[in-house]
């Protein structure tokens, strides 16, 4: 049959990424107390794509996929970003793989126990070399310092989400992120409370008040203490209850120059 793709384009313009994109697949992550996790991902594959090519061809992405079973762990990405190149005979690759990650955690006092959602990126690419972030976000609680400060009753507190996203020369559990993000901010949060536990997240909170600032500055000082951490981003975005607006900050930081 002819090969369509393979036809010579004229344009002269050489496309960066060309791909496949909102792929639901399920996928194996390593998990550190259950050995390993099932979920479902929203996979994107790009490669990219000379000038003298009409198009690239979108069967192989998924060829590729699917001959890693959705077991993804580093080593499989940077197998993957490879195969990527050169079964697409192309000269970079790139893999962004999302999916919701659970962890069974218990209540600070009942010790009720419910699985957390936190939200993980994978994604990986293959140009001259390979190039591996991990991002995860994580829902904490804050509370605001000035309302603490200026209130005679209480102080207006409100869900956060902080994402972390990492390079690394070792490796680093999603659980380890989640434990940095919810160490930094007023206070945990939880899928199941009971009352005892909800009077201790409260007071938690209030004996703790943060900005989205505090939050920001006191992760970046946990990830370069880290010498598994080469390069790491960190947002914050503070969904808040008093003001039709939220609050944000973020930071970028390179611990190799």
């Amino acid at each position: 049959m002819k090969d369509v793709q393979n036809e010579k384009d004229t344009r002269n313009i050489s496309i960066d990424r060309v791909g496949v994109t909102s792929v639901s697949y399920p996928i194996v992550v390593l998990d550190p107390k259950e050995n390993l996790q099932h979920t479902v991902a929203n996979v994107t594959m790009a490669v990219s794509l000379p000038r003298k090519f009409r198009g690239t061809h979108m069967s192989r992405f998924l060829e590729v996929l699917n001959e890693f079973k959705g077991r993804i762990t580093l080593e499989s990405l940077e197998q993957v970003t490879v195969d990527l190149k050169r079964k697409l005979n192309a000269s970079g690759s790139e893999v962004k793989i999302e999916f919701p990650y659970f962890i069974n955690r218990k209540a600070p006092v009942s010790e009720s126990t419910s699985y957390t959602r936190y939200d993980v990126v994978f994604w990986a690419s293959y140009d001259e070399h390979f190039d591996f972030t991990m991002k995860v976000t994580v829902p904490v609680q804050t509370l605001c310092p000035c309302s603490k400060e200026i209130s005679e009753y209480g102080a207006h507190n409100q869900r956060a989400k902080v994402s972390i996203e990492v390079r690394m020369n070792k490796r680093i559990w999603i659980e380890e992120l989640v434990d940095v993000a919810e160490s930094c901010a007023s206070s945990p949060v939880y899928t199941l409370l009971k009352r005892k536990d909800e009077k201790f997240v409260t007071e938690q909170a209030y004996s703790n008040p943060r900005f989205v600032e505090d939050v920001v500055r006191d992760v970046a000082l946990k990830l370069d203490q880290d010498d598994r951490v080469d390069w790491f981003s960190v947002s914050v975005v503070s969904q808040e209850s008093i003001h039709n607006h939220d609050a944000f900050a973020s930071l970028v930081r390179d611990k190799r120059s």
